[in-house]
């Protein structure tokens, strides 16, 4: 009997290994045209259906692949890239002269850095998000270039290229593009910060109705002291159903307008060469045709810029690691104690298991995003995109804290990039929307969407962050368990599922923990998460309890 039932175990498995390489196979005959991917239009978001408890298997298997004319374009942008970052960036000399010299930030502007996802028609290089996420890889070698690039056209350009009208792009996007200009992002003021909908800048028309006259003071602005265009949120007075009302709006402002005033550049702790500082409007007149969108439009606007550039983040932080490792790596096998190389030690081993695990939960997560992001029939990715910003930012931090343990003293001093990778790392939880803040929204906008909301819900922020973690974990789970079955599919070399494997026990481990404390309080919401862990987990605990490939696949092919 138990030889029976192993040889139709056997032949099962053979059968779906069979079935899952020809199903990938088959997809991949398919040809990817240049910056998209064919798809069937669709309306829903995979993290949103999370809430219901359910898993939209179109959205992320098969792991999104580029085709082969963009895979060649990326490889001939990023040699030269890599090049100019490794033999012409002096990141020690920007970080103590708290400047970016201007023969570097000549040479980004040669490489097309300041136009990486504007359109060719506008002079730009017209990549898509997967391209510029692997372009991110490199840039974040140095965070104060980094956080100048992408204050650029992450969040200062992308207003026009979302909203703008077809002579606004004609007229900003080609000298943007070039790096003839450099642009900003001016939303958060003095007294607001995570509060967006409390700015007090206000616009006001003028008499002759050509012109809104701007008013108020702009902080933390990074490119603050040298842009020369800005996307600028500001009040104006609407008329909604005949009454008189303040909403938002945006507007391209040009420094050229006049009635604007930089302050002194801020004395930061890290990305110290990024320029960050306060800009004030004193009446700057801004020409109606500027207007960004609608009035009244702007705060959406505003959401939308930074909901769409937050899932670089992944990448990014997974090249700054990468990098770690690489560094680490190096003194760990030649730095000798007890008669034996740092290497050897299990503790060191750990250190370097945390960090490799982390880099590869990041490129999945950002990857899988910008895959959904370049998809024709674009559902909206901002929940997924947070996720990737939340986990990269804290691992990262992690991360560098663990590469700095391994030189112990030496990575305090700065004679080693340690301690400035720490300080520009630092940064990463705070900006474009604090961790806390995106914690809340992951947690609200999928409790809305699948119509589980108390109306007491959104004052529990710990209840709030418990069940972001867990979808979070969800996430990243599904991210790395999709690109594992494109490598097993394709025969990639171990097909990391190593790498699985350690990456479910923590998840799971931190899922358990947050349904524990969620439990008591949103039993309903906890048992579609369930749901949801028991279609994600199956092969991981079937392969834990086997610890065979065969099991694995198996258990694997219940998504198919």
């Amino acid at each position: 009997m138990n030889i029976k039932r192993l040889a139709v175990f056997s032949k099962s498995v053979r059968f779906e290994k069979r079935l899952l390489t020809a199903r990938h196979a088959k997809i991949r005959e398919l040809e990817v045209q240049r910056r998209s991917f064919k798809t069937q239009s669709r309306t829903l978001a995979y993290a949103k259906d999370l809430f219901l408890g359910q898993i939209n298997k179109t959205e992320v298997f098969p792991y999104p692949e580029i085709g082969n004319e963009e895979l060649e374009e990326i490889n001939q942008l990023v040699a030269p890239v890599e090049k100019f970052f490794n033999e012409e960036v002096d990141s020690a000399k920007i970080d103590h002269e708290a400047k970016i010299p201007a023969e570097t930030l000549n040479g980004l502007k040669e490489l097309g850095l300041f136009g990486i996802m504007i359109p060719e028609e506008f002079g730009g290089l017209g990549l898509s998000n997967t391209m510029y996420a692997r372009l991110a890889e490199i840039i974040s070698l140095d965070g104060s270039i980094a956080v100048t690039l992408a204050a650029h056209q992450a969040i200062g350009l992308k207003g026009i290229l979302i909203a703008g009208s077809e002579a606004q792009k004609q007229k900003y996007l080609p000298k943007l593009a070039s790096g003839e200009h450099i642009a900003a992002f001016c939303l958060t003021e003095p007294g607001s910060g995570s509060d967006a909908a409390s700015i007090q800048t206000r616009a006001t028309l003028s008499e002759d109705r050509k012109h809104f006259l701007l008013n108020g003071t702009k902080i933390w602005i990074s490119n603050g002291g040298f842009a020369d265009i800005m996307t600028v949120f500001a009040r104006t007075e609407v008329t909604v159903d005949g009454v008189k009302k303040d909403k938002i709006s945006a507007f391209i402002v040009e420094r050229a307008f006049g009635g604007i005033t930089s302050g002194k550049p801020e004395d930061k702790l890290g990305i110290r060469g990024s320029n960050t500082c306060e800009v004030s409007f004193d009446n700057a007149p801004v020409p109606v045709e500027n207007v960004l969108g609608e009035i009244g439009g702007g705060f959406k606007i505003a959401m939308n810029i930074l909901n769409s550039g937050r899932f670089s983040m992944g990448s990014s932080s997974a090249g700054m690691i990468k990098k770690l490792i690489e560094l680490t790596s190096e003194y760990a096998a030649t730095r000798k104690q007890f008669n034996k190389s740092l290497s050897e030690f299990g503790m060191i081993q750990e250190k370097f298991a945390v960090m490799a695990l982390n880099a590869f939960v990041m490129e999945s997560m950002a990857y899988l995003t910008a895959g959904m992001m370049d998809r024709p029939g674009l559902a909206d990715s901002s929940v997924e995109a947070a996720m990737v910003k939340v986990f990269s930012s804290e691992g990262g931090w992690i991360c560098v804290s663990e590469a700095l343990q391994v030189l112990g003293g030496l990575g305090y001093t700065k004679n080693y990039p340690y301690e400035r990778y720490v300080r520009d790392c630092r940064i990463l939880p705070i900006f474009e929307g604090t961790n806390e803040i995106l914690r809340m929204y992951i947690a609200l906008t999928g409790m809305q969407y699948a119509g589980k909301v108390l109306t007491t819900i959104v004052d529990e922020q710990l209840i709030l962050k418990r069940v972001a973690d867990l979808v979070i974990n969800l996430y990243a789970m599904t991210a790395v368990l999709s690109r594992a079955s494109r490598s097993i599919s394709i025969g990639l070399r171990n097909h990391d599922y190593e790498v699985c494997k350690v990456l479910f026990t923590t998840s799971v481990t931190t899922f358990a923990l947050n349904l524990q404390g969620l439990f008591s309080f949103f039993v309903s919401i906890i048992f579609n998460f369930y749901l949801v862990l028991t279609r994600l987990t199956k092969q991981v605990l079937l392969y834990f309890s086997q610890n065979s490939y065969s099991s694995f696949l198996i258990s694997f092919s219940f998504f198919f």
